[in-house]
């Protein structure tokens, strides 16, 4: 089992940030011109913004994030996206989700990477997702996904104590939904995937039992949402891949108030998630991926910002090395494509960072194709 070095095995944390993250006023080019003229109402003052170097800084609000860069833990990659946005949520969710830009596509990246991970299906929660619902970056015919709104209250099978009862329980399950219903894909998937939805509420009620830490977490969502990231993480249990999600960052109006307090939000849980990773010595073997489906509109619309195109990603971890990748897009308004900044990374070059060089995997066959791959994780001898 590839372990990247450490005596535990690579494991991923995406947090996927939704509704499309305002990237200009995330990392703001502070001594821009192009900046102030375009954000009448909404630009940060310089006095304010968090200098990371000459010409650019976080927002306000990303104070603990900006101390993840200053000690070389954090990478900012910029203008991430792909060609010829559509500035659709959906549309482009989903591109980010399957890598499929010109087709609709039906397989997640990240379910494909789980398949390689874990291709006989041994461990049902290989991969988790903390938060309603299924993204369809996990999604595939074959791979099994647990999905945990509230740790403290997941597990059909909590008050089931002994092992017969729960084998029969599995078994009764399987029966009334595999083949005793149908032999045709879609009603053996919904078996398989139910029977593994058992296996994975049966060890996942777990975790909490065995989780202590003196960190505080917040009362966010996010911060509830990392919190049982780390209560599953440092349980052992194998899972390799967490995803989850805050939201909304769709601000249209009234974005300087949302704004702000999305990213206070994200930011303090993200740091007291590292501080509990790193107090129970379980942080060498994790990074984390935020992303959004697309940035905003350069100029603000009064209160607001709608759909853009180029967006930012961030890495953060003790693997990571910390820096900036790619380049700010171009802020003239001649080099602009509809109001919007242009993407000058794609999304699947991130991707294939991450798969290639931190999870070891082959990325061609995952993101579909070959890009160009910021260099944001150590090797062994950086």
């Amino acid at each position: 089992m590839t372990t990247n070095g450490n005596s535990k095995p690579p494991v991923l944390v995406v947090l996927q940030l939704t509704g499309g993250n305002d990237y200009f006023n995330t990392v703001i080019p502070y001594t821009d011109g192009n900046y102030y003229d375009s954000r009448p109402s909404l630009q940060i003052p310089q006095d304010r913004v968090l200098k990371l170097n000459d010409e650019l800084g976080l927002h306000p609000a990303m104070a603990p994030l900006k101390d993840k860069f200053e000690q070389g833990g954090m990478a900012i990659i910029h203008g991430v996206g792909y060609a010829n946005s559509p500035r659709s949520h959906f549309r482009s969710m989903d591109i980010w989700h399957t890598c499929e830009p010109d087709t609709v596509g039906t397989e997640g990246w990240l379910a494909r990477a789980i398949r390689d991970i874990d291709p006989e299906s041994e461990n049902p929660i290989t991969a988790v997702n903390i938060g309603q619902g299924l993204p369809r970056a996990l999604v595939a015919r074959g791979v099994s996904v647990a999905s945990v709104a509230d740790l403290s209250t997941y597990g059909l099978l909590t008050s089931i104590e002994e092992e017969a009862q729960r084998t029969r329980m599995l078994e009764r399950f399987a029966n009334m939904y595999g083949p005793a219903l149908g032999t045709g894909p879609v009603m053996e998937y919904l078996g398989q995937t139910g029977l593994d939805a058992l296996k994975g509420a049966d060890i996942l009620k777990t975790a909490p039992d065995t989780y202590s830490s003196s960190v505080e977490y917040g009362a966010s969502p996010i911060a509830r949402s990392l919190r049982d990231v780390a209560t599953i993480h440092t349980a052992d249990l194998g899972t390799r891949i967490f995803y989850t999600q805050h939201g909304s960052f769709d601000t249209h109006a009234a974005q300087a108030t949302t704004h702000a307090q999305l990213w206070t939000d994200v930011s303090e849980a993200i740091t007291d998630f590292w501080d509990d990773l790193r107090e129970q010595d379980a942080d060498e073997n994790v990074v984390m991926f935020l992303f959004s489906e697309f940035g905003r509109r350069v100029r603000d619309n009064g209160s607001g910002t709608d759909h853009g195109a180029a967006g930012v990603c961030f890495a953060i971890g003790p693997k990571v090395k910390g820096g900036w990748y790619s380049e700010y897009p171009e802020t003239r308004a001649e080099a602009l494509e509809q109001g919007d900044l242009v993407p000058n990374q794609d999304f699947r070059g991130v991707y294939s960072t991450i798969l290639n060089d931190w999870m070891k995997l082959d990325a061609k066959p995952i993101v579909n194709g070959q890009f160009e791959a910021p260099q944001f994780i150590k090797t062994n001898g950086a």
